[in-house]
């Protein structure tokens, strides 16, 4: 996923695509695409907008220089992460896939993680972190007696744990029937958090904490702690 505006990073995303802006030596978005390779996957769908195509041609193309193969699907309108995942389901097939949101880094490796949910019975996989800010996030709800995700709140005013669901997610592809009965939230988008919760009453959403360090990249202040972190000048971000 690397459509949006990027309007937290405002004024240089006026110009340029945030997932352009460098962490380290090398452009954002390069580090999910790094990550995926990591894994062995090598058929990628990059969800971009209409104006970025010629700058992501430039870059990426089909993605020969990074041993993968990128194509493109254009998110014409800011309608949320599940409408953009969606317009992956003729790309995907029958087969089950990963969802990155391309400003979220992180130190993890996803290949067992890929691998095992292969023979997982689950129809989707999230990743989790502690933050100190439990707020600004999705959080995860988790049930003691079980250890099952019990729910999944966006950006809660009493946040029930500090269980942050970062933008790393696995699926098999029988999630986009689920997709298709979603309804727009408040702010007029389809939200992942409202597709994951629908698979959490089902019984069918697992989950696993992330053990290094991850961030979303998508402020100033986090920009600039991820260029720290990807050059080991930092060992975590406040997630402030």
């Amino acid at each position: 996923m690397a459509g949006g505006s990027g309007t937290r990073l405002s004024p240089i995303t006026k110009i340029v695509n945030k997932h352009f802006l460098p962490v380290g030596k090398y452009p954002m978005i390069y580090w999910s695409l790094l990550k995926l390779k990591e894994a062995n996957i090598e058929n990628v769908l990059l969800i971009i907008n209409q104006d970025d195509r010629p700058l992501y041609d430039k870059l990426i193309g089909d993605g020969r220089e990074l041993e993968l193969k990128v194509t493109y699907k254009i998110q014409d309108e800011p309608l949320g992460i599940a409408h953009g995942v969606s317009l992956a389901q003729s790309f995907v097939g029958n087969s089950p896939f990963i969802v990155l949101l391309g400003d979220n880094l992180f130190q993890d490796s996803l290949r067992k993680a890929v691998n095992d949910f292969d023979v997982d019975p689950k129809m989707g996989h999230v990743f989790l972190k502690k933050v100190t800010n439990p707020m600004a996030y999705g959080i995860a709800e988790i049930d003691s007696k079980t250890n099952k995700i019990k729910a999944i709140e966006e950006k809660p005013a009493n946040p029930k744990s500090d269980l942050c669901v970062t933008g790393i997610y696995l699926y098999e592809a029988s999630v986009f029937r689920y997709m298709k009965q979603l309804v727009p939230s408040n702010r007029g988008e389809l939200e992942i958090t409202d597709l994951n919760n629908q698979l959490i009453k089902e019984g069918q959403l697992g989950y696993q904490m992330l053990n290094g360090w991850w961030i979303d990249a998508g402020t100033h202040e986090s920009l600039y702690y991820a260029n720290q972190l990807i050059n080991g000048d930092r060992k975590e971000p406040n997630h402030e």
